[in-house]
């Protein structure tokens, strides 16, 4: 369903009069939208901005004034720091309990100890997992739990089957993704393979692309991390 959206100066005006103004009861909010035509939404929050209000509709965030008159569609960026905090905010929503992914569908490799853990979404075809995979080998005392997923298409399914299958996956896996030596070719049907199940499970986190990093603390970063960016991140998750 398409909207058309009031010219931003109208906004901008209806922003400045509620900045200052009570706090609205999410009721008012949600009858303002409904009688403008907006689908139903799921939750009303406050936002970053001042008069600015968060609704969240399936998977997706928009913003509206007080009383449900206007919708913003976009991303809000704190310039000083530089950081999207729409992004920050899908993150924290469609954040994970770790200990409820089923690991028993992913490939297994750990560093030293291996005490600390992340999970990560992962085509065997994407250029950046196989730039993050080099950067884990520099990473002391980690676990990774890799799932599969063939979103970019071309033999990334094959490619999933024949790794997962192989008689030693994690060794297929890294020896793909790190040195270039093609997976073991699969003979015949793979019928223990998660790929389906992996894919449902990307699809219920809103993964939406590869790699997809998710901490114990149930952060999510989408897109690669080099080791340095990764241990600020694994600490940071470690206080949570």
């Amino acid at each position: 369903m398409k909207f058309k959206f009031s010219a931003l100066a109208a906004i901008a005006a209806a922003l400045a009069v509620t900045a200052t103004a009570q706090v609205p009861q999410e009721a008012a909010i949600r009858k303002g939208l409904a009688e403008r035509g907006f689908p139903q939404i799921d939750s009303v929050a406050r936002s970053p901005i001042a008069g600015l209000f968060e609704v969240k509709l399936d998977q997706d965030l928009y913003y509206t004034d007080a009383e449900g008159q206007y919708i913003v569609q976009g991303e809000i960026i704190d310039l000083k720091t530089r950081r999207n905090l729409t992004q920050d905010r899908l993150n924290k929503l469609y954040g994970i309990d770790f200990d409820k992914l089923p690991l028993k569908d992913a490939v297994v490799w750990k560093t030293g100890t291996g005490a600390r853990r992340i999970a990560v979404f992962s085509d065997p075809n994407c250029g950046y997992c196989k730039r993050f995979e080099r950067e884990l080998a520099g990473v002391k005392d980690l676990t990774v739990y890799t799932f599969l997923v063939p979103v970019l298409g071309g033999d990334s399914p094959e490619k999933v089957n024949a790794i997962w299958c192989a008689k030693d996956p994690t060794q297929a896996y890294r020896n793909w993704m790190v040195d270039g030596v093609e997976p073991p070719k699969l003979l015949g049907a793979c019928k223990s393979s998660p790929i389906e199940r992996n894919v449902a499970l990307g699809r219920k986190h809103r993964v939406q692309g590869t790699p997809a990093i998710f901490f114990e603390d149930g952060t999510r970063v989408p897109g690669m991390l080099n080791a340095a960016q990764l241990e600020k991140q694994l600490a940071a998750s470690s206080k949570s």
